[in-house]
């Protein structure tokens, strides 16, 4: 390309490399794979979007992002830093992973989705100046922000840097002075409730006009209202939540005086008929962005907006406290676990779907169930791993399984008529158990308590799949993953859809959802069982006996004959369709 033809734009570059990964792959390499992704997905993309940055590639350690103002991306970087100092308090000093920053505003060459230039590699020698957490910028960037941002700066003079003709005016970013999880010396923390506690803070009004205070406030009081039905959350009332109204508090003193855990905080912003809410979750002790996104509707129904867009926020916020606290138990010591750990570990368990991990999991589940003998969600939770015992053939037998699932999930509903994982627990027992009018009349009633809850209309969704109710089964499964497209529970969803498509002899749509299902979790038994008898319906034999030899890696000496009990199909013709296709497959009788 010729220097005429080049693209050029003056933009702010941020580099962040992982500070000793070689030593890091070498002790372990899946699991810092592992916690580099969860990294990426929890932290970089969603404060990414935040900060209204662009991820322009992401390569081993390294990270190269694009920012339109230099204020955003200095912000991103402090945020991402406590975020991951709060990270790694429960992790071995050896295993801990950490970033370094760097920061420039430089003219860049465009060259598609990438960048080049000295702005470019002048940003990654700051990088490499950069201690471990910590975050170095260059003259330009401090002079641009050193009144805008909460932080303070430390000149560290001119530096050498190689490649680069001049040296460069080198400027960190003092980290250890950050506003941090500290509350003032006024303020006494109040201890933290046993199980996670929200504080959803008024949505900010931007518009301008006092006429909007109505919706703002709304979609506020609207969003504690439907979080208040996830039994598993303690959420602060409207009255102590409202007292921040028309203030800018620092989260962590929010965290320590109303003793939370998260605060959910966001803005609505009208222009003409048209309306922008964000939304944002914060861990109070890290300052660290969980979940974070936008909102743009046209407001012809205002209302109807309204409850879209609770629901939407409802819908991701309950999930990610729960995928947080299930990360946080992941990292504590195992002796220390308290009730609600356990449960936590456990519901990370839950959801991988193998026999090892179920086995884990009931054994902390029960564990749980000792300590805290009124959880249902401990018992809720024991009922699911029960039923996978049953149905996966990881057992002592099927009856016994579902017998002590029936017992679990009676239980959870008995000690609390109104928390709706005790119902979709028993409606999960009753659709294996082959009861399913019972079984979708139980997951109604779950849905009905908790409209917003995924794991509500997936599993309401699978049980009418069994019924051959395929296009409800379809529209409860479409919500399920509508609400909540990052849930643990996404490959049972997935997997669901490929039942549905069974019934409905959808050959082509059951396949596609099957090879979903395997990619989301590649050790999902249910996939493969579905999959061979599909393939074995339509003669592809080779497919069919692929399919069963991973089946049967999983699930060791299963049968057609467990097989017809395990997968309880409420219409004669389709249980017989689908055993005369794992028949075809090679499995035996």
């Amino acid at each position: 390309m010729s220097e005429e033809g080049l693209k050029r734009r003056l933009t702010t570059i941020l580099a962040a490399d992982v500070v000793g990964y070689s030593r890091l792959m070498a002790a372990d390499e899946s699991g810092t794979l592992a916690q580099l992704k969860t990294h990426r997905k929890e932290l970089i993309e969603p404060k990414s979007a935040e900060y209204h940055g662009r991820v322009v590639k992401l390569k081993g350690d390294g990270t190269l992002m694009e920012f339109g103002s230099v204020v955003d991306a200095v912000n991103f970087a402090v945020d991402f830093q406590r975020a991951m100092a709060g990270r790694n308090v429960d992790v071995p000093e050896d295993r801990q992973v950490t970033y370094r920053i760097g920061i420039n505003i430089g003219d860049i060459i465009v060259e598609g989705d990438d960048i080049y230039g000295d702005g470019v590699n002048i940003a990654a020698r700051l990088e490499g100046m950069a201690e471990p957490g910590g975050i170095c910028v260059a003259r330009n960037v401090y002079n641009q922000v050193k009144s805008k941002v909460e932080a303070s700066f430390e000149d560290l003079g001119e530096k050498e840097v190689k490649n680069i003709p001049e040296p460069l005016r080198v400027y960190r970013v003092a980290t250890e002075r950050l506003p941090s999880a500290a509350t003032s010396p006024a303020t006494k923390p109040l201890p933290l409730p046993d199980k996670p506690s929200i504080a959803v803070l008024p949505f900010t009004n931007m518009s301008g006009d006092p006429e909007q205070e109505y919706f703002s406030d709304g979609i506020t009081e609207d969003v504690i209202t439907e979080l208040s039905r996830f039994h598993a959350l303690t959420v602060i009332a409207r009255n102590s939540s409202f007292q921040y109204k028309g203030q800018s508090p620092n989260i962590q003193n929010v965290g320590a005086e109303l003793s939370v855990r998260y605060v959910l905080e966001g803005s609505v912003r009208k222009a003409g008929n048209r309306v922008r809410v964000t939304a944002q979750l914060i861990d109070t002790a890290s300052g660290g962005h969980i979940w974070a996104d936008r909102f743009d509707r046209d407001l012809s129904d205002i209302f109807e907006v309204q409850d879209e867009i609770t629901q939407r926020i409802v819908a991701s916020v309950a999930p990610g406290i729960v995928s947080a606290e299930m990360q946080k138990a992941k990292r504590k010591d195992v002796s220390t676990l308290d009730a609600w750990d356990r449960i936590m570990r456990a519901h990370w368990h839950l959801a991988r779907f193998t026999m090892e991990d179920n086995a884990e999991a009931r054994k902390l589940l029960t564990q749980a169930a000792q300590i805290e003998p009124d959880s249902a969600l401990a018992l809720g939770d024991l009922a699911m791993i029960h039923t996978f015992d049953a149905i996966w053939n990881w057992g002592i037998s099927r009856d016994q399984s579902l017998a002590a699932a029936k017992e679990a999930a009676r239980r959870a509903v008995a000690i609390d008529e109104n928390n709706a994982w005790g119902h979709i627990a028993l409606g999960v027992v009753e659709t294996f158990s082959g009861h399913h009018d019972e079984a979708v009349r139980r997951l109604e009633r779950a849905t009905g308590i908790s409209p917003n809850d995924p794991n509500a209309h997936g599993h309401l969704g699978f049980a009418l799949a069994l019924a051959g109710e395929s296009e409800k089964a379809n529209s409860e499964l479409e919500e399920a993953i509508r609400l909540s497209p990052r849930d643990p529970f996404l490959a049972f969803w997935f997997m669901s859809r490929a039942a549905s498509a069974f019934a409905a002899e959808c050959h082509k749509e059951t396949i596609e959802w099957c090879h979903k299902t395997i990619e989301e979790n590649p050790r999902f038994p249910g996939a493969y069982r579905i999959l061979a008898a599909t393939y074995g319906n339509l003669d592809e034999i080779d497919q069919a006996k692929e399919a069963l030899a991973e089946l049967l890696h999983q699930m060791p000496g299963l049968t057609v004959a467990a097989t017809r009990e395990q997968v309880p199909w409420k219409r004669p013709e389709h249980a017989e369709r689908y055993l005369k296709g794992l028949r075809k497959a090679g499995l035996p009788e």
